[in-house]
């Protein structure tokens, strides 16, 4: 029996995202800084003759596109894995047909492992004779920065290209290419207002795949509207942008580095800013408290030692009330911190304190400086000519040093001009030119 069909006419069903993926550079939007067509990377494409590499970057950017680009213009076989299910055996597998078909034909493949992040040291390492033989060319995509998620032997056979989140512009070009070029979308006439256009990239996040989604999703519900993706069509298709938060990611990251920073740049507006930005995420608030006690001591120190109290207190209200009263807790500390007067001295005293005492541990302890419980100890020297603070005029025994006498001009702590330490600047001044004119000095220099 004839059948009444031909396949010949078969519908396109594959989603536009897939329909639309570009074959050859030329139809590649996107990523200028590594791909314009001065820069070394296209030029190794375009000359079919690119080198191992790993493509970094968030979803949707074009990473595996580009594999398949650089496979096209390498006339190279196309293999993929994914890191997520494939193990040891099916990069065996993949080696193997790589060898035959350039055993056999002559002709090199193209080894593609999206999210390469999730192999294990074992799993990289299986990949890394078959890379320097040239069994086939290697890419890698992640969306996990490559310093920390691969091992250091990949990492010096791949060279790391950064991939970014496409601009408005690109999102738009995007847009109008489908628009023109996809048979279905021209089937149905599907045309967009500009500010339609303006609003479905702006929801796309900077995401390829995302706007296509959006835009296949938009033109079937525009049918209704003599096929014009307008703002009531839209009303129906863009949900409310999802805040990017990863926590094990390195997004995540991002927001408290842009919060720790706005708070020690005293931004107040831009910290409440990131650390909502992290509550809307669905963050942890007291990830951010604890990142303002650390902000307490490192960024604000004696210049307002109340600093700390305000943060612990933050931190104790929200344990006693709950997130709800707590989070305010923890804007109004953020809030605090980021408006008081700024200093490191502490941080930078404590850290060099650390590196000299660890450089000079084998000194002893001066003998007027030690305790001496028992008469041998007495007889020894402990404690000898030990002059008491409290019995010396201002409480201040002038002259005197509590250093071994080998770094006994040491000295860590250089407080700021700013806030409380502008008076313990001038007291520790005052301290000096005491001691300066004091005819007792435990250490002459001669």
């Amino acid at each position: 029996m004839a059948n009444n069909f031909s396949l010949d006419f078969a519908p396109d069903v594959r989603p536009l995202a897939a329909r639309m993926r570009p074959h050859t550079l030329d139809q590649y939007i996107g990523q200028s800084h590594i791909l314009g067509t001065e820069q070394p990377l296209y030029q190794a494409i375009k000359s079919g003759h690119c080198h191992s590499l790993i493509l970094w970057g968030p979803p949707g950017v074009g990473k595996t596109t580009l594999a398949h680009i650089i496979a096209h213009h390498s006339d190279a076989q196309f293999l993929e894995l994914s890191a997520v299910s494939a193990g040891v055996k099916d990069i065996r597998e993949a080696v193997a047909s790589a060898s035959d078909l350039l055993q056999q034909q002559g002709k090199r493949s193209l080894l593609f492992v999206d999210e390469v992040h999730r192999f294990n040291k074992s799993q990289q390492d299986a990949l890394l004779p078959h890379v320097e033989n040239g069994t086939f060319i290697f890419i890698g995509a992640t969306t996990e920065n490559p310093s920390f998620a691969l091992n250091n032997a990949v990492l010096s056979r791949a060279r790391v290209y950064t991939l970014k989140k496409l601009s408005a512009e690109d999102l738009q070009a995007v847009v109008n290419q489908a628009l023109e070029q996809d048979d279905i979308l021209r089937q149905q006439g599907v045309t967009i207002e500009p500010d339609s256009l303006e609003q479905l990239c702006h929801s796309a996040n900077g995401d390829a795949r995302s706007v296509l989604n959006l835009l296949e999703v938009a033109a079937n519900l525009a049918q209704q509207h003599q096929g014009c993706i307008n703002q009531a069509v839209l009303k129906q298709v863009a949900p409310q942008m999802v805040a990017q938060y990863d926590k094990g990611g390195d997004h995540y990251y991002d927001l408290i580095s842009a919060f720790h920073k706005s708070v020690r740049g005293s931004a107040p507006d831009a910290a409440l800013y990131w650390y909502c930005r992290i509550l809307t995420a669905g963050g942890d608030p007291l990830y951010v408290a604890r990142r303002l006690l650390a902000i307490a001591t490192e960024d604000i120190g004696n210049a307002d030692p109340k600093a700390m109290e305000v943060a612990l207190n933050a931190w104790d209200i929200f344990h006693r009330v709950g997130p709800s009263e707590g989070e305010r807790a923890i804007a109004q500390a953020t809030l605090y911190l980021a408006s008081a007067p700024k200093s490191n001295a502490v941080y930078m005293a404590f850290n060099e304190a650390k590196r000299h005492a660890k450089e000079t541990a084998h000194l002893d302890v001066p003998y007027h400086i030690r305790n001496a419980p028992t008469q041998l100890m007495k007889e020894q020297g402990f404690g000898e000519d030990y002059r008491y603070a409290h019995n010396e005029p201002g409480a201040y025994a002038a002259g005197e040093n509590f250093f071994p006498e080998e770094i006994a001009d040491s000295r860590y702590y250089h407080p700021s001009d700013r806030g409380l330490e502008k008076r313990i600047s001038d007291k520790l001044a005052y301290l000096q030119e005491r001691d300066a004119q004091s005819d007792r000095k435990r250490y002459e220099r001669s």
